[in-house]
């Protein structure tokens, strides 16, 4: 960072997502989660950073993995922590996405972690709490702690993502991920390339500053990582691709498509994988795949992102 630059403070109340944070708000970011992974490797993982601090986990759509990584990173950092389970609270008796933040807010948390089916909700809630709000997915729009995630692990392997080319393959019209990381990677000065077939492409792709490919073999070529998105046909109302063995064949990730990339070459995948899928499991389990640290610097990241936060609650950020 240049004597110019900001100061690496990171000024904002709450993290909806990518879009609108500057490139030293991102890095800033990813030097907290850096400081961050040493503490989850070592045998006493807990601080008191946020002791006396309460966070809620209010996830209206299931997510083992994330809720879990966000779960440990307050209590790693010594917050009292509560998982909301909506299944089995009143908003599925019909009560409002309102009355619950009304609520929710009357309890006073600090920060509320939020997963929604519906894009744009986790923002409206943030505009009714009083506390700091993180997305932590909200319907196809953005997943911004996936995305710093995914730019950490990138850095550590790499030293750098600036003019580095990254190739975001599969799924892309119903990816939160692949927005985000979209948006971060531009920020951060990567090459960014989408792959996908037209049908799995959003309305506008060609505005987000990445180079659109239809074919695997030409996507990959050169790719520095490949990032590989879950074919998520729960949120599929029609025939997007022909079939899985079709889809497979022609946008799954196995190593006569990889050989396409460098030979170093970072495998990724948010996950949960469709293994036979979207990627081969010699691929996934293979020595170019990253899947796994992914999930390690997931928690570190969490663990920055919260802390950053919390000095901000007081701004209008």
């Amino acid at each position: 960072m240049s004597a110019l630059s900001p100061a690496p403070t990171f000024r904002h109340r709450h993290l909806l997502g990518m879009a609108g944070l500057q490139p030293f708000e991102i890095e800033d970011l990813l030097d907290r989660a850096e400081g961050e992974i040493a503490t989850s490797r070592q045998d006493d993982k807990k601080k008191s950073v946020l002791k006396g601090r309460t966070q809620i986990n209010l996830f209206f759509e299931a997510s083992t993995r994330t809720q879990a990584s966000f779960e440990l990173a307050g209590k790693r950092l010594g917050a009292d922590v509560m998982n909301m389970s909506v299944g089995n609270s009143s908003v599925k008796k019909g009560e409002t996405l309102i009355d619950t933040a009304m609520t929710l807010n009357a309890m006073r948390p600090d920060i509320l972690v939020v997963r929604h089916h519906a894009a744009g909700a986790v923002a409206l809630l943030a505009q009714k709490v009083g506390c700091s709000v993180v997305n932590a997915g909200d319907g196809a729009h953005e997943h911004p702690t996936q995305a710093l995630l995914d730019a950490l692990t990138i850095r550590r392997h790499k030293g750098r993502i600036g003019g580095l080319t990254v190739a975001i393959c599969g799924d892309v019209l119903h990816s939160r991920v692949a927005r985000s990381n979209i948006l971060a990677l531009n920020a951060l000065g990567a090459r960014v390339r989408v792959v996908a077939p037209s049908t799995l492409l959003p309305a506008g792709i060609e505005q987000m500053s990445v180079e659109i490919f239809h074919r695997m073999e030409d996507g990959l070529a050169g790719a520095d990582v490949v990032m590989m998105l879950r074919l998520q046909r729960e949120r599929m109302a029609g025939a997007f691709v022909p079939s899985i063995r079709e889809y497979f064949r022609y946008f799954g990730l196995d190593e006569a498509k990889l050989a396409r990339a460098k030979p170093n070459a970072l495998v990724m995948h948010p996950g949960p994988m469709n293994r036979g899928v979207e990627i081969a499991s010699s691929v996934a389990d293979g020595p170019q795949s990253v899947i796994e640290e992914q999930v390690e610097m997931g928690v570190a990241v969490r663990m920055a992102v919260m802390q950053a936060l919390l000095p901000a609650q007081g701004s209008n950020g």
